[in-house]
């Protein structure tokens, strides 16, 4: 099994939302805010090849957007998805599956194009596309909160050339051969976390925006973005936990800094970083 960074580039948000109820006075200390208040991040997507499919995980925000749009988040950084593939040393139909782990457009933004006429169309097109049945249902009938995030013309299509497929939602079902998936409710509304198996001597777990970087660790920092950050404590408690007995790897989706994290337990069994690696650095450590 070969495993990759997908490098799509780097936005800004405001770190008020970012970190929801934890104060800025200490927040400030571990990342950095702009004179506007706003934090970079980057949205590293993952490239899986298991010799029978070649699976990406997520897919950035893309480059379809109008630039009014993009003027809000301050596009930053050299990478972009297809490029980064390219860089790994696969072409987009060389793609089988994409992975969706939900529909916020920094997500799923790449999932989707536009040709010079304004069409739109499967970036992917050899590609199955995963979700499940109850999140887009979730997505296509947006909240107030969330309709900001749910673009349609970044899913629909999808859709509609029917390359969409609903992934059977239950916790640890097995997908393939070697990944397995998870699911929370805390950030949005069935969530997806692929776990991989590699070489049967590792499990890499997708952590999407349960954790989205090693500052959100802590118990409390939970984004304000969440829909019920209460449920996410929950899930947060319950998957650290797990994570640090288990010794699995976390990869990070939005850390600028860090790609991969392990955890573990202080004297009052709280979770916290215990290291933090580059993809490589795992696979290396656990080299047949």
């Amino acid at each position: 099994m070969k495993l990759f960074p997908i490098d799509t580039g780097n936005f800004k948000l405001d770190g008020g939302a970012m970190f929801g109820v934890v104060p800025k006075t200490i927040w400030s200390k571990m990342i950095p805010a702009d004179e506007n208040n706003l934090c970079n991040w980057t949205m590293r997507c993952l490239l899986v090849d298991t010799g029978d499919q070649v699976i990406l995980i997520d897919t950035g925000l893309g480059k379809k957007q109008d630039e009014r749009f993009f003027s809000h988040y301050f596009l930053n950084g050299e990478g972009e998805l297809i490029a980064s593939l390219k860089k790994a040393g696969y072409e987009p139909s060389q793609i089988t599956d994409v992975l969706l782990t939900h529909f916020h457009f920094d997500h799923v933004g790449g999932a989707v194009s536009k040709n010079e006429s304004g069409t739109l169309y499967p970036t992917f097109p050899k590609a199955k596309y995963w979700t499940t049945q109850k999140h887009y249902s979730w997505a296509i009938n947006p909240n107030a909160r969330e309709r900001a995030s749910f673009l349609k013309e970044n899913f629909v299509p999808l859709m509609e050339a029917d390359v969409l497929h609903y992934a059977p939602e239950k916790q640890g079902q097995v997908w393939s051969r070697d990944i397995k998936l998870r699911f929370s409710y805390g950030h949005t509304e069935s969530m997806m976390h692929p776990e991989i198996r590699v070489n049967d001597k590792v499990t890499i777990i997708y952590a999407a925006d349960l954790i989205p970087s090693a500052h959100h660790v802590g118990l409390p920092y939970i984004m304000g973005y969440d829909i019920r950050p209460l449920v996410t404590l929950d899930e947060k408690t319950a998957f650290l936990k797990e994570v640090a007995q288990k010794g699995y790897y976390l990869f990070l989706e939005h850390d600028l800094a860090t790609e991969v994290i392990t955890i573990k337990l202080d004297d009052k069994g709280r979770p916290e970083v215990d290291r933090r690696l580059t993809l490589e650095e795992v696979l290396q450590m656990n080299k047949e």
